[in-house]
């Protein structure tokens, strides 16, 4: 890839207001990030292992009813009838995955304090890797998917107890 064809996709990206990106082709890979505080463009020229795409993505909405929990996730503390909490619901359809890799650690479970913008979980569309991240800043109640679950759009993946 050329410096001329790197400037037109960064352009392109920008245009469609796409935050990150991924390519390979052959020994060459592109990743573009904007919007971090990284360097926008890393390159590498190396033989690497196939690695999915990802992108940030995520989702805000409030549920005044606690979520059900899922056989195989323990809760976090009890959750009272009264008490509300926030829901992270799913922005996309496709596969959820708990951890960055097979064999790997989960990125949350319950119990975790997590802050806005950390990474929850991904979310497999069209091969492409989606990070899920969290926006809301709390404790992880309950993880209301199983790894490997297909999910809906708005279909709800974390109840997390709002910091007040």
């Amino acid at each position: 890839m050329n410096q001329k064809e790197l400037k037109e996709l960064i352009d392109f990206l920008i245009e469609k207001d796409i935050s990150e990106f991924e390519l390979e082709r052959g020994d060459v890979k592109v990743r573009i990030k904007r919007g971090a505080a990284a360097a926008p463009v890393i390159a590498h020229a190396v033989p690497i292992a196939p690695m999915p795409m990802a992108s940030a993505a995520q989702s805000a909405i409030h549920s005044s009813a606690p979520a059900v929990p899922v056989p195989g996730h323990a809760a976090g503390a009890p959750v009272s009838a009264e008490e509300e909490l926030h829901t992270v619901k799913s922005p996309i359809v496709g596969t959820f995955y708990e951890a960055p890799g097979p064999g790997a650690l989960p990125f949350v479970k319950p119990g975790d304090q997590v802050a806005a913008g950390q990474v929850l979980c991904i979310i497999e569309a069209m091969k492409l890797m989606n990070e899920i991240e969290s926006d809301a800043s709390g404790e992880i109640v309950k993880v209301l998917v199983n790894n490997g679950q297909p999910v809906e759009y708005g279909q709800p993946l974390f109840a997390i107890r709002p910091r007040k």
